[in-house]
């Protein structure tokens, strides 16, 4: 990995974005199914769960804008669509389901934007660009998963709207390890920074 680094860096990838202005929280699909390994779940999916209950504790402290995503189809599947066509079990994702439910530790409170999507990126098709925009976010922690999949569809879409992503590496998480370091590496090499939440604290502190 360090010989790539060296590649990526002598071709003048990897700069750091920093933080500015208004800072915003995205968390993307952390939702039953996703936690449950016999359904769309597995590797440190569980792990970066757990991680984000505290960022989210600070988010809502310190008042910045929140919101979360989850995929919701039709309940008679009549919006499925080339994602489903390569994977079909998401049409399982509807409304009620439990599997499309936010897991009960991240549930969102009042005042928080809820995202129902049916493609990877949270932004695609949706409203979100508009709502971060109208609260001023320049700066957009990310956390959710899958690294792979929607956190790196997602993130970057957030880059092309002109937000600054921040993916918190320990808060992000994907049913294998391999994609999701891959992703972590390409993404901070490309479209975001890549930290620990407890780092963008100190920074924050100082």
């Amino acid at each position: 990995m360090q010989r790539d680094e060296a590649v990526y860096q002598r071709q003048g990838f990897g700069a750091q974005l920093g933080i500015q202005g208004q800072i915003g929280l995205l968390i993307i699909d952390f939702v039953n199914g996703f936690a449950d390994p016999k359904v769309f779940g597995g590797g440190n999916i569980p792990e970066a769960i757990q991680a984000t209950v505290p960022v989210l504790a600070e988010a809502r402290r310190r008042g910045w804008p929140v919101a979360h995503s989850r995929i919701v189809f039709a309940d008679d599947g009549s919006d499925h669509n080339i994602f489903t066509l390569k994977i079909p079990s998401m049409l399982s994702l509807k409304e009620h389901e439990h599997n499309s439910a936010i897991v009960p530790e991240l549930e969102p409170a009042e005042g928080e934007l809820v995202v129902r999507k049916t493609v990877p990126s949270a932004f695609f098709g949706t409203g979100l660009s508009a709502w971060l925009t109208q609260r001023s976010v320049q700066t957009l922690l990310v956390a959710g998963a899958v690294t792979s999949g929607c956190v790196r569809a997602s993130v970057v879409d957030a880059m092309s709207y002109g937000f600054r992503p921040v993916v918190l590496a320990d808060c992000v998480g994907d049913r294998a390890l391999a994609p999701h370091e891959a992703n972590l590496f390409d993404m901070g090499q490309k479209n975001a920074d890549v930290r620990t939440f407890a780092d963008l604290l100190s920074q924050l502190s100082s």
